[in-house]
């Protein structure tokens, strides 16, 4: 895996490459440095070495902090990350709550269950056919599918990746406004989730968890739009009754949906 440390739009890992955006490059921080080696880690652990194409000063830095790793000292993420700044509204990802997004008909299958599953474990198959899908755009790996994946709460990417999977292809602006459909998000405080038994920090993800979490157990809110309210409802378990919460998508577009979503959420 090649690891690319600069000045990207995002951070993300796509087709074998990690693409490493700093916030105010070249500077680098020591959270920063954390994330590159959690992914280098994530990537030892599942059998696969790392190239780090960088800036030597950036490079160096890298090695110097490799010992305090070691050491398992871990640092909570800044109250806002500034590696992405798409929102227009918060200019970052803000770090009080992690959240997966998915379609109605996934979450009615989460509701029957009162978990949330890995991949495999949702669609009951292979790790090795899920890798094949036209649906894994990214290229990745067939550990990947072992886990949920979560998202910061003020994100919109899940609602984007869900209304792809709709599509088949990549929303347009039209797509991600006027015919816009939200999905249903599961919200999770971060200092909560973050020290479930099976979580995993690989460096681009705030985390993920490997097979299942127990929505009982965990989920802080749940957030359906009103139109579903019918189609959900009967199938919601009484142990989360109380954690879900409808909302009407007035809204004129997706980023102006994720405000409203976590504005609310905040306000709980």
């Amino acid at each position: 895996m090649l690891i690319k440390i600069g000045q990207f739009d995002i951070t993300e890992c796509w087709d074998g490459v990690f693409y490493k955006k700093l916030s105010k490059y070249p500077e680098i921080t020591s959270w920063e440095i954390q994330t590159i080696l959690d992914f280098v880690n994530y990537e030892k652990l599942n059998g696969r070495g790392c190239v780090i194409e960088a800036e030597n000063e950036i490079i160096e830095r890298i090695e110097k902090y490799q010992e305090i790793y070691e050491k398992g000292i871990r640092l909570l993420p800044p109250e806002k990350i500034e590696e992405c700044t798409a929102c227009p509204r918060y200019k970052g990802c803000l770090t009080d709550f992690v959240c997966h997004t998915t379609s109605v008909a996934n979450a009615i299958k989460i509701f029957d269950s009162g978990k949330l599953l890995s991949p495999v474990l949702a669609r009951n198959m292979k790790a090795s056919e899920l890798v094949k899908e036209s649906r894994n755009a990214a290229n990745d790996p067939e550990d990947y599918f072992q886990y949920i994946m979560f998202a910061w709460g003020n994100c919109q990417a899940g609602d984007r990746l869900v209304m792809e999977r709709a599509l088949g292809h990549f929303p347009d602006e039209n797509d991600l406004s006027i015919n816009f459909e939200p999905g249903v998000r599961f919200f999770f405080r971060y200092d909560t989730l973050s020290v479930h038994p099976n979580v995993t920090f690989e460096g681009v993800l705030p985390f993920k968890i490997k097979n299942e979490v127990v929505l009982k157990d965990w989920v802080f809110a749940i957030v359906v739009p009103d139109i579903y309210r019918h189609v959900v409802e009967t199938h919601i378990q009484k142990e989360v009754a109380d954690k879900v919460h409808y909302l009407n998508n007035n809204c004129k577009d997706i980023w102006e949906w994720t405000e409203k979503v976590y504005e609310y959420i905040k306000g709980i």
